[in-house]
């Protein structure tokens, strides 16, 4: 578990995460500090809240295949939104969704994904 924000002391992040040949994967989520407090003192687990958000690296094609090469990502997230099951989204909230979308995928190809004659991205060091 890992501090969410030095700002955020409430908060922590519980992380999962997994890399084999058939792909990787990173699953988390922010966890209440005073909830998982309870918990760690052998209170009740179902008063933790859990909204499990991820995404998994998976081969496109099998692998030695003369046109493997690329990479398939799938990114989840669960968002509480409203507390009421009948809700409507609203239009700000779709496009926070969708922001949150495209940065998450964009952080993910930063780190992965090297530049021919670049040595420094984050799978270069692999």
């Amino acid at each position: 578990m890992q501090n969410a924000n030095s700002n955020q002391s409430n908060m922590l992040i519980l992380q999962e995460c997994c890399t084999d040949t058939t792909g990787s994967y990173v699953v988390y989520a922010p966890v209440d500090v005073v909830a998982m407090n309870v918990v760690l003192n052998g209170g009740d687990p179902d008063y933790v809240a859990l909204l499990p958000s991820g995404f998994a690296i998976l081969p496109d094609g099998p692998a030695g295949a003369p046109d493997a090469g690329g990479s398939l990502l799938t990114v989840a997230f669960q968002i509480l939104v409203d507390s009421v099951p009948t809700a409507k989204l609203s239009l700000g909230s779709v496009a926070t969704v969708n922001s949150l979308i495209a940065c998450t995928v964009d952080r993910i190809k930063a780190a992965v994904v090297v530049s021919p004659g670049d040595n420094t991205g984050a799978a270069a060091n692999r």
